[in-house]
């Protein structure tokens, strides 16, 4: 009883500065273009794979200058040594959970063999309960059964955001708090569920490395996560 009463003291103490927090990183924070380059392709030889890419500001390459920088450029590339890579890449910055779903549904049903996403960080940063959030998750992995007769999807979790330093305390905390809390549920929800896949950097995450805005992967980051999932796709299509 007095653990939860100091828990919601505590909430209502800290509530004020972190939405003022919000709004002043929201207000200070550069705002970075998405990454110019082509968004759909073919490219390597061998065994033919179609590859989805979906999700927000991270997946549609902001922090870098191009499309060849960020994640689809590199993971095209890395595939690309063993596969003929058909490739398509949907992506948006600020994009929630909600408004790929929303995006997805109106795109013509067709089959690719792999789906990576990208979603949640602008989730955590909005009033979204955790719960409601899962749900949305477990609606964007039957979409994508459905619409896309997918194979294997691969759900990057949040990233750490108490380590995004840009952001200051106790926001960060909060934020970090949210992301940890969310990946928990997500990690929870796909378990049971073999076509999916966990995407996780299990790393801290290096200042340095990421973007000019503190907030997205720089080039470095975005190598490391399209390696992460290059060796997640050759292990499940018979290429080691």
């Amino acid at each position: 009883m007095f653990k939860l009463l100091n828990k919601l003291l505590t909430r209502a103490v800290y509530a004020p500065i972190i939405i003022a927090q919000g709004q002043y990183v929201k207000k200070v924070t550069p705002k970075l273009p998405e990454a110019a380059g082509e968004r759909s392709g073919m490219a390597g030889k061998g065994q033919k794979i179609r590859l989805l890419i979906v999700g927000d500001s991270a997946a549609a390459g902001v922090g870098v200058d191009n499309q060849s920088q960020a994640l689809t450029g590199h993971l095209v590339s890395a595939l690309a040594e063993c596969y003929q890579v058909n490739w398509q890449l949907l992506a948006k910055s600020g994009h929630t959970t909600l408004d790929s779903l929303q995006m997805l549904s109106k795109q013509p049903q067709q089959t690719f063999d792999i789906i990576v996403t990208s979603l949640g960080v602008n989730d955590v940063t909005a009033t979204l309960a955790a719960s409601t959030w899962l749900t949305q998750q477990q609606d964007l992995i039957t979409l994508l059964r459905e619409q896309f007769n997918c194979q294997q999807i691969l759900i990057t979790q949040v990233p750490p955001m108490g380590q995004f330093s840009v952001l200051p305390q106790p926001l960060r905390r909060y934020l970090g708090a949210r992301a940890a809390q969310f990946n928990r549920k997500l990690a929870t929800l796909i378990e049971s569920q073999s076509d999916c896949q966990l995407i996780d950097f299990n790393a801290e995450l290096n200042d340095k490395d990421m973007a000019e805005d503190g907030f997205h992967p720089g080039p470095i980051i975005y190598q490391q996560w399209a390696d992460i999932v290059a060796d997640k796709i050759k292990s499940q299509h018979n290429y080691e």
